[in-house]
């Protein structure tokens, strides 16, 4: 009897854990859906005091970071879940992102190469490949990639967006077009703001191909 009581109280204890973890969680979780980045760092760090290892904390905290524009701690909650689940291709694609949004494309595209090398990756992978080789000046190899992500997805946008910037920037503008057409009706946002500016550079200079440099700047 006295044993059916103490297993009845362990489970109890247990459960009452549990439920404090996931209070702890939910709670951490309202404060980042609600733009409070700064006390989801907070409530996500009380978590970890618990389960200093806990992959899902440990990204969202660096989310949390890098939504307050604190990238260097960000960096180090992503690359510290990537050291326990080495083949997560969500932190890795996190990390490119936030390395290159730092401007340092060549640890960006390393990120995105792992993440797109995963059975299963998201054209994301492929996209921030490509955007990766675009900011470091590598047009073939930045097309190949946007190619490759619009393969794996249909309706990606923002990979035609992207693409038919790149074309622009290389003089191919009627395929350039095209792609930028897509994006339309894909609905992507910025495709308007674009195509206005594409107008603009080629009207300043002139010419059909307009330097990468006065380009690299709108997406």
């Amino acid at each position: 009897m006295k044993l059916s009581i103490r297993a009845g109280i362990t489970l109890l204890f247990s459960m009452a854990l549990l439920a404090c973890s996931n209070s702890d969680q939910n709670q951490a979780d309202t404060y980042y859906n609600d733009g409070d980045y700064d006390q989801a760092v907070v409530a996500y760090t009380e978590k970890l005091k618990n389960n200093p290892k806990d992959v899902s904390t440990l990204y969202s905290r660096g989310r949390a970071y890098e939504e307050a524009g604190n990238f260097e701690e960000a960096k180090s909650d992503f690359e510290q879940a990537l050291k326990i689940d080495p083949n997560n291709f969500q932190i890795l694609l996190s990390l490119s992102n936030v390395y290159h949004t730092t401007e340092n494309y060549t640890n960006a595209l390393l990120y995105a190469n792992r993440a797109e090398e995963i059975s299963g990756a998201p054209a994301m992978a492929s996209f921030l490949k490509g955007r990766a080789y675009h900011s470091l000046g590598n047009t073939e190899e930045a097309l190949k990639a946007y190619g490759s992500a619009i393969r794996r997805d249909k309706n990606f946008g923002q990979a035609y967006y992207n693409r038919g910037l790149l074309k622009v920037a290389m003089g191919n503008i009627g395929s350039a077009c095209e792609d930028l057409q897509l994006a339309s009706g894909l609905e992507y946002p910025d495709h308007l703001r674009l195509l206005q500016n594409i107008a603009n550079r080629i009207e300043k200079f002139s010419i059909k191909k307009v330097p990468l440099v006065y380009l690299l700047g709108l997406f």
